[in-house]
């Protein structure tokens, strides 16, 4: 149970400190000074970088309940 829960944490500990962009959106977004286009492109990353990561979770805690029974 400390195993998964450790995972966990760490797990969004590290999806929190992965606020970065692609080598392509950077140098854009680099050239211009709009700071309010590079606070978009970072959320929309952020969004579409977290339906995976709650989808896995989600799945493993159901395996989980399963075999638990």
């Amino acid at each position: 149970m400390n195993k998964i829960i450790s995972f966990i944490i760490f797990s969004f500990l590290t999806f929190n400190l992965s606020y970065s962009q692609c080598a392509m959106c950077r140098a854009v977004l680099e050239s211009s000074e709009n700071e309010g286009m590079a606070e978009g492109i970072n959320n929309g990353i952020m969004y579409l970088a977290f339906l995976p990561y709650l989808i896995v979770f989600f799945m493993i805690f159901f395996v989980y309940k399963k075999f638990k029974k």
